[in-house]
């Protein structure tokens, strides 16, 4: 059945593309703190490993969040560590760091979801995309807010 929600299918399709750059990105992210969670090691563990795990849920939710937004236009959601990978600008890691390399690389890993959906939102705005600038905003606000609680832990 044919799409009208008053955005036009080619401002759907660059929107839904812009979605899943955010979306790789976020996925990447979770799958980074998540593996932080599990393998965080030294004087800082028990904190690390607690605000490690409310980080990776915040992030599971916010994927759920964009795969479905990318579905309301009309697009297909990628899901695959392939896709995500070839889509994703978050760096992936060689082997287990340092607790403090591990906030260090969750800091560029969150400015990049910011500057990611930061790169879309104009898309959604030209379109009269209110849910998905919202949600580009929601996820813009999250990320800047974790970077930041992150690099506190750097001083």
């Amino acid at each position: 059945m044919k799409i009208d929600i008053g955005i036009k299918e080619k401002d759907r399709k660059k929107i839904a593309e812009g979605l899943t750059r955010v979306l790789a990105d976020t996925y990447t992210a979770y799958l980074k703190t998540h593996n932080y969670h599990w393998n965080v090691t030294g004087p800082m563990f028990n904190t690390l490993h607690l605000m490690f795990e409310q980080q990776y849920n915040e992030l599971w939710l916010a994927v759920d969040e964009i795969a479905e937004r990318i579905r309301s236009l009309g697009a297909v959601a990628p899901g695959s560590y392939k896709a995500f990978a070839d889509l994703t600008s978050v760096e992936e890691d060689d082997g287990v760091p340092k607790a403090q390399d591990m906030i260090v690389n969750l800091v560029k890993a969150h400015e990049t979801i910011t500057r990611t959906a930061r790169e879309a939102f104009p898309l959604a705005e030209e379109a009269s995309d209110e849910p998905t600038a919202d949600l580009l905003t929601q996820r813009m606000q999250a990320s800047e807010k974790t970077a930041w609680m992150l690099r506190s832990m750097l001083e």
